[in-house]
């Protein structure tokens, strides 16, 4: 199994910048994939960025440009640096990975974020 922990969100005005964190334990060799998900008030949980294993990144057209996921390797965790933050980034994030080995997703608690204007 796989556990994921969160951390980083928080209230930033419009411009500013966060970072979010993702710390993975468990079965961590099983992760072929590594993302970062949304979810506003009202709406459906949509893809902000992904990662495969072999470091290909994707990045929803709402965040290009602004957004840049990244990989530690030696501690195990996922970054998601926000920058230029406007209103309609405000959501809960989710952080992401997807096992290989147990053939299912894996979803840390989520971490709130808010941007005012």
């Amino acid at each position: 199994q796989v556990q994921l922990v969160e951390s980083g969100g928080g209230l930033v005005q419009a411009g500013g910048s966060l970072r979010l964190s993702c710390a993975a334990s468990g079965s961590i060799f099983s992760i072929v994939a590594r993302g970062w998900y949304r979810q506003a008030p009202g709406k459906q949980r949509e893809l902000v960025a992904a990662m495969t294993s072999v470091g290909s990144t994707n990045y929803a057209d709402s965040v290009k440009g602004r957004f840049t996921i990244s990989n530690d390797n030696a501690k195990n965790t996922v970054y998601l640096q926000m920058n230029s933050l406007k209103p309609e980034d405000t959501a809960i994030y989710y952080c992401h990975v997807y096992s290989a080995t147990w053939g299912r997703d894996y979803w840390g608690q989520g971490t709130q974020v808010t941007v005012s204007s």
